[in-house]
């Protein structure tokens, strides 16, 4: 409560300096108490003004992003790993080349055994040390398939980074996974936290330097999602999906929206927090884009706290989404 009494009050000093005036704020306060401002500061975040001014020196190098200070970029065509790291400035940096090989097939991966490495964005769910001596003195472990994998049926697993064989040589490319020198898979662990790194594969050069227009449209349309379920307005929060949704369990948007009806019926006061969003373009594609953030959802009858991930296209400056976990 006290964390957020303090970003409530941070909050309005923001508002003050950018769009809504001091004595607009005091008078609501004054007569309707702090439930009216919340709901007021609540729907300023809906605005693009706000996002505008609050992306104008953030790196978008790879989309926006909180929680991770580190990135690595595969391009598979070019056979290189490249890792970036946040500096002191907030922007992302090169830092290393890595020579690289990837599956033997072109393509993006669909199935267990078609010997391609996937394109997408991936965690690094886990390091492991004691394996086969053919895949080096480590791996890190991927999270494919991720849930935009699962939604268009991808299969396979045990898509790893990880070193070369210590005693045989080998074949130029992979059955899927992402091979490097193990001199450097060993430097690699040691200058990444494979909690705050995020996995980019691209069959080309992935695309850079995102549009700030974009990311804050996409901002401003996440939090008029999210005013929109936090002040039970079921017909505005209905609209940001698309009508061949289907969530990571399987289901459809028209059982969807009968849950999400019943939910809203029983009109709660909610508490909904985002932290740590990312917002990036997803390799191979024009409009589709992945949205990962932590979420602590808080009623009377139910509570979440943990990872959210959406997956969205962008159709005339409109996010529908059609996938989520």
């Amino acid at each position: 409560m006290h964390n957020k009494r303090s970003l409530l009050i941070k909050t309005i000093f923001l508002l003050i300096s950018i769009s809504v005036s001091a004595n607009e704020l005091l008078d609501n306060y004054r007569i309707n108490g702090i439930t009216k401002i919340e709901k007021q500061m609540d729907f300023e975040l809906t605005k693009s003004s706000y996002w505008q001014k609050y992306l104008e020196n953030k790196d978008l190098t790879f989309g926006y992003i909180e929680n991770h200070s580190t990135i690595l970029t595969c391009n598979k065509k070019a056979s290189t790993l490249s890792l970036y790291k946040k500096n002191h400035l907030g922007k992302f940096e090169l830092k290393k080349n890595y020579d690289a090989f990837t599956g033997k097939m072109e393509g993006d991966k669909i199935k267990e055994g078609d010997l391609k490495t996937p394109i997408g964005i991936y965690d690094i769910t886990k390091k492991i040390y004691k394996l086969d001596s053919f895949y080096g003195p480590l791996a890190f472990v991927t999270s494919y398939p991720n849930a935009y994998d699962k939604f268009r049926k991808k299969n396979g697993s045990g898509i790893w980074i990880h070193g070369l064989p210590s005693e045989e040589t080998r074949d130029e490319y992979t059955k899927g996974c992402i091979a490097i020198d193990n001199s450097n898979i060993e430097c690699l662990d040691k200058r990444i936290d494979i909690e705050k790194t995020l996995v980019i594969i691209d069959q080309d050069k992935l695309q850079k330097k995102h549009s700030k227009k974009i990311i804050s449209d996409i901002l401003k349309q996440l939090y008029l999602w999210r005013y929109s379920w936090l002040y039970n307005d079921i017909n505005t929060y209905l609209s940001f999906y698309a009508s061949d949704f289907i969530r990571f369990d399987g289901m459809n948007f028209h059982k969807f929206k009968n849950y999400k009806t019943r939910v809203f019926e029983k009109d709660e006061r909610k508490t909904i927090i985002f932290t740590n969003i990312n917002i990036i373009h997803y390799p191979n594609s024009e409009n589709i884009y992945q949205i990962t953030f932590k979420e602590l959802y808080k009623s009377n009858s139910f509570k979440f706290e943990g990872d959210k991930t959406l997956f969205v296209k962008i159709a005339n400056n409109s996010m529908k989404i059609f996938t989520e976990r």
